[in-house]
């Protein structure tokens, strides 16, 4: 059995199948883990859904940004952006299927060595303390009270993570951990403006994984940031988009052999 990591597919399910491809991934055999953002700009994002739905026991998703997005869309009424390609999910006859079990997907994954999550996790917790987190997060996401806290996600505020912190705030304060975060403070504090590389960090901020106090006990497949093409520079902080959405590549890492499968966007 291969283990194969992809980043940010964003719709682009004929990039994944070729990469898929070219890797001889064979799902009967194989496992495919995706680090979140999987619709959302491309040009298919049902098929996407769709195909890592069906994979069942062979795929394991966890959720980003975009995701969260397509589901406040449906249950919260969160209105489009104008770049958004997620009227097919809604239209579909299976949509409501889809999406009930989209929310159902954890926000991180940790087995094998390695840890897995759609943007990071902050240097202030250790990868303990953030399974916990994810875990008290998702089993709101999962539960009954799923609509209110989409309907209460968005916002930069609180922007750093106490103990004490409770209820909404406390929740919208983790999703943004895992979903949107690329800069913070060696205290936590996010700054959720800033979206470039490296090079572009706010006064008083560092990207996530270069903190001292960054606890990578195991290397951290992420996704999120198509501006760092790849490098961190931190060998346990690896970084899976590569800017399929934007014309650029989708990569895949074979966990067991570190080897890399890149295909060209079909949008370039």
């Amino acid at each position: 059995m291969a283990v194969y990591a992809v980043g940010d597919v964003q719709g682009c399910f004929d990039s994944l199948r070729r990469l898929l491809d070219r890797a001889c991934f064979d799902p009967a055999h194989d496992q495919l883990w995706v680090a979140g953002d999987l619709v959302n700009r491309g040009p298919d994002s049902l098929g996407a859904l769709r195909f890592i739905k069906e994979l069942g026991a062979s795929a394991q998703l966890v959720l980003g940004n975009h995701d969260l997005h397509l589901l406040a869309v449906r249950f919260s009424q969160r209105p489009q952006h104008k770049k958004d390609t997620l009227q097919p999910i809604l239209n579909a006859p299976d949509g409501d299927e889809l999406l009930h079990w989209l929310r159902r997907q954890p926000l991180m994954h940790a087995a094998l060595g390695y840890v897995l999550c759609h943007a990071g996790i902050p240097p202030i917790w250790t990868q303990q303390q953030a399974l916990s987190l994810a875990s008290e997060a998702s089993a709101v996401l999962s539960g009954d009270d799923f609509v209110e806290l989409l309907a209460n996600m968005y916002g930069n505020q609180p922007d750093t993570w106490r103990d004490d912190l409770v209820g909404l705030e406390r929740l919208r304060l983790i999703i943004n951990y895992f979903t949107r975060m690329r800069f913070c403070s060696q205290a936590g504090r996010l700054d959720l403006k800033a979206k470039e590389g490296v090079d572009t960090a706010p006064e008083g901020c560092a990207p996530w994984f270069k903190w001292p106090g960054a606890h990578l006990a195991q290397p951290v497949l992420f996704g999120h940031w198509a501006a760092l093409e790849g490098v961190t520079g931190q060998p346990q902080a690896i970084a899976l988009d590569t800017g399929c959405v934007w014309g650029k590549k989708l990569s895949m890492l074979r966990l067991e052999d570190k080897s890399w499968f890149r295909v060209r966007s079909e949008l370039a």
